[in-house]
């Protein structure tokens, strides 16, 4: 290719690209520098405006547990002071403090709803938590509660004695527990131990550190367990094959 047949070139070129920037439709005729024939190409351009961001505000899901109402029986008396609450039944009487991310509001057919005072990852772990600690505070003192423990193994015993809890569970000398205020223990059969009161938190804390004594071990599922507990067994050592 000559020097006068680049510059012809570089010059359709340029003028080709000032026509784009000025124009919404523009035709230009480029000269192939390969097969040295011209081609007609249509370009297409929009003028450039600014671009905007849309801001949502992203709300967070209620809880499924935090949002049911928690309904108060005839006989429950409530009493909310701020972030106070009291209950009080026919089996005792409970208090408790919330925290500022979870609001109480109580209307007046007597039913109590739980709601998030603020849109925090906080405030969503709270709302379901505390909707389940009032709940179990309004049927405490209505209904009560229980936990049953069982003891598995050969010479285990429980038994009472004045507020305490005695158990031999094979070490060398017997346990006692003293039995805190608001909690009831019955013990049945020797082997099996119930433990009632209105207050939930209580229960398992002393329940738990009965089984704490002795949990099951998986061979033969000797120990302390809750009634309802399923241990997972294991098998044992095989004998030696003759």
């Amino acid at each position: 290719m000559k020097k006068k047949e680049v510059a012809i070139l570089a010059l359709e070129i340029a003028k080709s690209m000032a026509s784009i920037t000025t124009s919404s439709t523009h035709s230009c005729h480029l000269k192939s520098v390969f097969l040295g024939e011209r081609s007609r190409i249509h370009v297409t351009s929009a003028p450039i405006t600014r671009i905007g961001f849309l801001k949502k505000t992203v709300e967070c899901k209620e809880s499924r547990i935090g949002k049911k109402p928690i309904e108060v029986p005839p006989n429950v008396t409530i009493t909310l002071e701020g972030q106070n609450l009291k209950v009080k039944g026919p089996l005792g009487e409970l208090s408790r403090t919330y925290p500022r991310e979870v609001k109480l509001e109580r209307e007046e057919s007597g039913i109590i709803k739980v709601s998030k005072a603020m849109e925090t990852r906080r405030a969503n772990q709270m709302h379901g938590l505390f909707r389940t600690l009032t709940d179990n505070m309004v049927v405490g003192v209505s209904k009560g509660f229980e936990k049953r423990l069982q003891l598995i193994g050969v010479g285990y015993r429980a038994m009472l004695e004045g507020k305490d809890l005695v158990l031999n569970l094979g070490f060398s000398h017997p346990i006692r527990m003293a039995i805190p205020d608001g909690i009831q223990v019955k013990v049945e059969e020797n082997t099996r131990i119930a433990v009632s009161g209105y207050d939930k938190c209580s229960i398992g804390e002393f329940a738990a550190t009965v089984r704490k004594w002795r949990p099951p071990e998986p061979y033969k599922g000797k120990g302390v367990k809750y009634a309802d507990e399923i241990v997972r067994r294991k098998e044992g050592k095989a004998g030696k094959k003759k």
